[in-house]
């Protein structure tokens, strides 16, 4: 560890992908904070990445940035890059860490640091830096180890002394995004006060959306075996997914599809006795306020499940697994499109019932489908992962 780290006042930590990978930085992030009486974070990140900035107490300020060494961001312009060394230079930061993926490079990031006259910097990396980073920890993932997302970054930040006390995810909601999400369950004839369940269909990448079909049938079948409401969300660009799904499922169900905004989508994950997603972001933010969580789990990567909750994390297991791929590049899908929806059913009352005080009995459960593997069944790569919580 470089000596002046115990001196670094105003910190730089840099995410620059999607919120849920946010989130799941938030444990370290406060390792890095609580680490040094009255240091400063800032947050360079995405559009979306920063969207959960509001809801995170360890970040103090952000600044956005479209990388372009990121997917998406190929059209950001140099000067872009330029300003963005200039802003940095200005801001006068002590110190920077770079958050990544296993698959990511930091080195981006380091040299836009380094331009910046940062002289402190600290990230994974596969290739030495030399320069570019005072503290470099060398790539061990995947060829000796892979970790959790949150363990991953623990152990980053580690190497400059900052050991959390909490393991938690933040989302921390305001009064009145509860008080918002519990007036528009009323709107939809809910009563936020009676157990109820939150299904999110949606998905940021096509490779990690479990198919409509399935969830129409999967509501069915919990329809029939719950006596309590099902209730959809999603942003408003999946309010057509969302209807499609009610309109083939044919049982009753509610809708706050396009209504919510995030601080009220994170209450109403709050207020759910349980939630179904995708494994995307509204699934990290049901983990950080403590909802119980079916996380419907493409096998893109191995390092995402739910963190700190109780949960079930369904899959089906194929060759492919670990693509990395935002669309299927096999264009079977199967990795979600194999788990039938009686087991998405299953999984559901099998955690109900694990809860204390589970909310609702079933009336009848859902038969398995013999032809299918068991609920969470984990692949290799999956189980050799600590598991932070009941993971089911």
């Amino acid at each position: 560890m470089s000596p002046a780290w115990p001196d670094a006042r105003r910190i730089l930590c840099v995410r620059l992908d999607s919120l849920g990978d946010v989130l799941m930085c938030t444990p370290a992030m406060r390792a890095l904070r609580d680490a040094v009486p009255g240091r400063h974070l800032t947050l360079l990140g995405s559009p979306g990445g920063l969207a959960a900035a509001p809801y995170v107490p360890e970040v103090d300020d952000v600044i956005e940035y479209r990388a372009p060494w990121m997917k998406g961001n190929a059209d950001t312009p140099r000067q872009a890059d330029l300003a963005l060394v200039e802003l940095l230079a200005a801001r006068a930061f002590d110190g920077a860490v770079i958050f990544t993926t296993y698959t990511q490079s930091a080195l981006p990031a380091a040299l836009l640091c380094h331009l910046a006259g940062i002289p402190l910097g600290l990230a994974h990396s596969r290739e030495n830096p030399y320069g570019l980073l005072s503290d470099w920890v060398p790539e061990p993932e995947p060829a000796t180890m892979v970790r959790h997302e949150v363990q991953r970054q623990l152990e980053l930040v580690k190497r400059i002394g900052c050991r959390p006390h909490d393991l938690g995810l933040s989302f921390v909601l305001g009064q009145a995004d509860l008080a918002a999400a519990e007036a528009r369950l009323r709107e939809t004839g809910v009563d936020p006060c009676r157990p109820w369940l939150l299904l999110h269909p949606g998905a940021s990448a096509a490779s990690r959306r479990y198919p409509a079909r399935h969830w129409a049938r999967a509501i069915a079948l919990l329809a029939a075996a719950l006596p309590i409401p099902l209730v959809l969300a999603g942003s408003a660009n999946e309010v057509l997914l969302v209807e499609a799904i009610r309109a083939q499922c044919g049982v009753e169900t509610h809708t706050l599809a396009g209504r919510l905004t995030l601080g009220e989508l994170g209450a109403a994950m709050r207020l759910a006795a349980l939630a179904v997603t995708n494994n995307s972001g509204p699934a990290h933010i049901a983990a950080a306020v403590g909802t119980p969580v079916v996380d419907l789990y493409a096998l893109t990567n191995p390092q995402h499940t739910p963190w700190g909750v109780r949960s079930r994390v369904l899959f089906q297991d194929v060759p492919c697994r670990f693509c990395f791929k935002s669309v299927c590049p096999a264009g079977h899908h199967l990795c979600l499109d194999g788990v039938a929806p009686e087991r998405v059913a299953e999984a559901v009352l099998d955690l109900l019932c694990a809860l204390p005080g589970t909310p609702a009995a079933p009336r009848t459960a859902p038969a398995p489908d013999p032809a299918q593997a068991p609920a969470s069944a984990p692949t290799p790569a999956l189980a050799a992962m600590p598991a932070p919580s009941d993971a089911g």
